[in-house]
């Protein structure tokens, strides 16, 4: 370093934050991981949980990574792949993971982003100064067969994530995707689903007539066929 040179910074600052827009496409990617070079591309056509956190031999961390392991057949099931991400190092992120199975017996079967540069955190917005100026906040971003994002969560460092959500957000959207319908609250699959709100008086009057569960005209539900 030159005399009078500031030494270069690691941290992030406000401006250089860039938040993903739902329904637009996700921002594209080449990262080094834990089982090679992957790209977002290299997810067309099955959907994806692209998921942050901030360090690797930290005890929220190593908590979430075993839940996510053990979710991770369901996901499969839905056509869903798992994609974790930290600035760590890919040889800390391998000691990691063997260190996890070592002590706890659960192998983490998905790839880790090993992004050093944060590249790919700052494309999804995942590092948040007020947070931390060097860690990603804990996202989880929904990327479906089309690379559109179709749902993104943010938490912060101090609260692990709740598994049975990201599976009920998954089986949402791609109920909505099937019947063309949307989800009421608390929603889980084989409840009733809310059916789209009319856009005439002429609809209105005769969605009363369709045998829906109505509170009104604006607010009918249905069931959908067992299994769907």
């Amino acid at each position: 370093m030159l005399v009078g040179e500031k030494p270069m910074s690691n941290e992030v600052k406000d401006e250089e934050i860039g938040l993903p827009i739902l329904g637009k496409e996700a921002p594209d990617f080449e990262a080094v991981t834990t089982q090679g070079t992957l790209r977002l591309s290299d997810y067309k056509g099955t959907w994806l949980v692209l998921f942050s956190h901030p360090a690797d031999f930290t005890p929220v961390c190593t908590t979430e990574f075993i839940a996510f392991s053990k979710i991770y057949n369901d996901l499969r099931k839905r056509n869903v792949e798992l994609l974790g991400l930290s600035v760590d190092s890919v040889t800390s992120h391998i000691a990691w993971i063997r260190n996890v199975e070592e002590k706890t017996g659960v192998k983490i079967p998905f790839p880790i982003i090993a992004d050093l540069n944060k590249d790919v955190a700052k494309k999804y917005g995942m590092i948040h100064p007020e947070q931390s100026k060097t860690e990603t906040v804990r996202c989880v971003f929904v990327i479906d067969p089309e690379s559109k994002i179709r749902a993104m969560l943010y938490y912060p460092l101090t609260t692990g994530r709740n598994m049975s959500e990201i599976l009920r957000l998954i089986d949402a959207l791609q109920t909505t995707d099937k019947h063309k319908v949307a989800t009421p609250a608390n929603w889980k699959p084989g409840e009733p689903v809310v059916v789209p709100p009319p856009a005439t008086a002429e609809q209105a009057e005769e969605r009363l007539k369709e045998g829906y569960t109505c509170k009104d005209w604006y607010l009918c539900t249905k069931k959908l066929p067992e299994g769907q």
